[in-house]
């Protein structure tokens, strides 16, 4: 149902066109009119009626909802001391008429939550002035004059914006619809909320209709606003897209976007953020029509992502892998509203922990139930879990690997990515990995080069050295061939190809994923292979890393390692740059690295990098087959406005070869206590790691300085009917499948 129609003569012959605003004002008095005839009330979307009924004095007895409530109260009353100002919109992200609008809608939201609540009549009026003052606004705004050229909008410079705007000012709407009369209505109904909708479906198609978490944004916004307007034809768009045929819209994100167990292509930051619009939607389908059994869809799909969310976090906050912002954590909005939401589905007590310490939580009926069961004391424990979550909408584009030794805050923890590239904030790091330790990220990565919403930085956008480093495949841990990304940097390249999981198991002693990536780079082929090992020789886990690289001809490889702390030593030492400072290369990212100290190790010789975090040693042991270039390495060259963190690293260079393959450790050791002044095991347990090589299978050698030998072997076939064997000087080793480990 549009803002602009024909109306037609008996004979269905065309005849005269209404004026818009009072075509639209007609058909909101008629849908107005439908609707009380039907006995249907608001709010309906996040609460329904008989909810804020059934709760309007139960809430009083919960302690922890009644705080969030009395903190929201005090917010909206100071917001509201004086009436906010409702600008012509003129700057770009993080500029104050864009804050200001954004503040706006939010309120919008806060106050038509505390009118359930509290039934406190100046929260409406606070709604109602507010979207009366947009109502005049908006009809007359052109695109915004910082306009985004691949979607802008009006009130804000991207239409993603205008889109969030929406979602939060129809929730508003919704709770306090039944305090204003028909007049106001009609005004904010036809002047605003369908010209919005008009602009983010019809006349923004290339958003719309796009399979991405943009396209996710609009569809909620269009599809909430259908239910509180009571129009199924603006439902039906955001369900099944602008041509209603399924071929976009919100059954096709869910159907596209997300993998069977709930993993987001854009990885866990943009996870995060296209959830918000998933679970709202979903949850105003379930109140509105719950035939449509919306949270069952593909097995379970959203329920599957607001776990996912969870598990792909350590100590709070989300692993930084492709553009994500590192602060962004589990205390994040979109989670205040995914987390009552998947409580209320599942009733699962090990949701209700996550409360804990946590001080915001949607003031909703779910919200309000989770925190009485949890001040009830019926809460468990959270389980992160070692697990592998697949990629891509069948599971085929790949995996994320992640391996924890245990559950508690301080576990460790190994992250693995074989995942597909991810779209446009996808990074070029095929094979990429992390490691966390005692509530640290210890094997680093950069994340996005982005400053948000701080206006100097930029305007609050990336970076133009989010293309030029963060997205480099050498500002990853990963292999870089001849100083070029992978895929050489083209998006499309890398969209077409997923690398190959090929092993996952997860046991006891030990934790293995593997992946192999055959379309990188032509003629190149690399297999990784990741390991998080207890062993009674080690004192903490062990990373054990395998990287194996065959080309058709000689080539460079290079082998980044970020860190996070301070060097305690190198052995052998390295040859600092201590006068003048070099660049690592001119372009694909190496222009950014500062050359700070090298070296060069012997084939098969055992390099280590000791570092101290926090308050324990960690020590990366490296060898290849070859002659082995180690280069010290520091971020911030090339960067004459001091946008990029001066971060540490390694690179292992490895100069005109076919073929090699690097293997490393990594141990956890010692400790370090600055007020009482002692250090304990600040040195490396690890002698030597020797590789042997049978064909395409090796046998890998860890010896502690006390003689104990951990011994590693590997087909990289899981075949376990296939048997496999290399003879060593000191014995025979023989195994089935993809590995065994040996005490040798």
């Amino acid at each position: 149902m549009g803002c602009y129609a024909a109306a037609f003569r008996h004979d269905g012959r065309r005849k005269v066109k209404l004026p818009q605003g009072l075509l639209c004002a007609l058909l909101c008095l008629l849908a107005a009119w439908v609707a009380n005839a039907q006995g249907s009330s608001h709010p309906r979307l996040l609460l329904t009626a008989a909810e804020v009924r059934e709760n309007a004095d139960s809430w009083r007895q919960s302690e922890y909802f009644s705080a969030l409530l009395k903190r929201t109260q005090e917010r909206v009353d100071s917001y509201f001391q004086t009436a906010p100002e409702v600008p012509w919109p003129k700057d770009a992200g993080g500029g104050y008429t864009h804050e200001q609008h954004k503040r706006n809608a939010a309120a919008v939201w806060d106050a038509g939550l505390l009118y359930l609540w509290t039934g406190e009549p100046e929260y409406s009026n606070h709604v109602r002035g507010l979207l009366l003052a947009y109502s005049d606004l908006y009809p007359s705004l052109p695109e915004h004059p910082q306009k985004k050229e691949q979607a802008p909008g009006r009130l804000f410079w991207q239409s993603l914006n205008e889109a969030v705007w929406l979602v939060n000012s129809i929730l508003g709407y919704d709770a306090v619809y039944e305090s204003l009369s028909t007049a106001d209505r009609s005004r904010i109904e036809s002047r605003l909320f369908r010209n919005m909708v008009e602009f983010l479906s019809v006349e923004s198609p290339q958003t719309f209709d796009r399979i991405h978490n943009h396209g996710a944004w609009a569809a909620a916004a269009v599809g909430m606003t259908g239910y509180v307007l009571n129009d199924s034809g603006y439902v039906n768009r955001a369900l099944l897209g602008l041509k209603q045929d399924g071929s976009a819209g919100f059954l096709k994100q869910l159907d596209e976007l997300l993998s069977p167990g709930g993993y987001y292509q854009e990885g866990p930051y943009y996870q995060r953020y296209a959830l918000m619009p998933l679970v709202l939607f979903a949850k105003a389908i379930e109140q509105n029509e719950p035939e449509r059994r919306i949270f069952d869809y593909r097995g379970g799909v959203l329920r599957k992502a607001i776990h996912t969310t969870l598990q792909l976090s350590y100590n709070g906050k989300f692993f930084p892998i492709n553009d994500a912002i590192k602060d962004k954590g589990l205390d994040t909005f979109e989670l205040d509203y995914a987390i009552p939401i998947a409580w209320g589905l599942t009733l699962e007590p090990s949701l209700l922990s996550l409360l804990e310490g946590r001080g915001t939580l949607a003031l909703t009926g779910d919200g309000l139930r989770m925190a009485r069961a949890w001040e009830a004391g019926l809460g468990a424990p959270f389980a992160y879990a070692s697990i592998q979550l697949r990629d891509g909408p069948e599971g085929g584009g790949g995996a994320l690997s992640i391996m924890r030794s245990g559950s508690h805050p301080g576990h460790a923890a190994l992250v693995f990515k074989a995942t597909s590239q991810g779209m446009g904030h996808g990074h070029f790091d095929r094979l990429n990995w992390l490691y966390y330790d005692n509530g640290r990220e210890i094997i680093s990565d950069y994340g996005a080069a982005r400053f948000l919403n701080i206006v100097q930085k930029n305007g609050g956008h990336y970076l133009p050295e989010n293309n030029s480093w963060a997205k480099q495949t050498v500002a990853h841990n990963t292999l870089v061939v001849d100083h070029n990304s992978h895929f050489g940097g083209v998006l499309q390249a890398a969209e077409e190809a997923a690398p190959d999981t090929h092993f996952f198991h997860l046991g006891e002693q030990t934790q293995i994923a593997s992946a192999r990536e055959a379309n990188a780079y032509p003629g190149v082929e690399f297999t990784r292979t990741v390991m998080l090992l207890k062993s009674q020789a080690f004192p903490a886990p062990l990373v054990v890393d395998i990287l194996k690289v065959r080309g058709n001809t000689a080539h460079q490889y290079d082998l980044p390692l970020y860190y996070q702390g301070q060097v305690i030593e190198s052995t052998p030492p390295l040859v600092a740059a201590s006068t003048t400072l070099k660049r690592v290369g001119n372009s694909n990212g190496y222009q950014h690295l500062w050359l700070r100290a090298r070296n060069t190790i012997e084939r098969g010789v055992k390099y280590s990098h000791t570092w101290l975090a926090g308050n324990r040693f960690y020590t990366w042991s490296q060898i290849a087959n070859a002659r082995l270039s180690v280069l010290m390495t520091e971020t911030g060259a090339s960067d004459p406005e001091f946008n990029l963190r001066h971060e540490p690293g390694l690179l292992f260079r490895v100069e005109d070869a076919n073929r090699v393959t690097f293997v490393g450790a990594l141990e956890t050791h010692g400790e370090y206590n600055g007020a009482r002044e002692f250090t304990t095991g600040s040195g490396s347990r690890i002698a030597a790691i020797r590789r042997f090589g049978a064909g395409d299978k090796d046998l890998i050698q860890i010896e502690t300085i006390t003689g104990e030998r951990l011994c590693l072997a590997f087909s990289y076939d899981a075949d376990t009917s296939k048997t496999h064997a290399i003879s060593l000087p000191d014995g025979n080793f023989a195994w089935a499948g993809f590995h065994r480990r040996f005490s040798c």
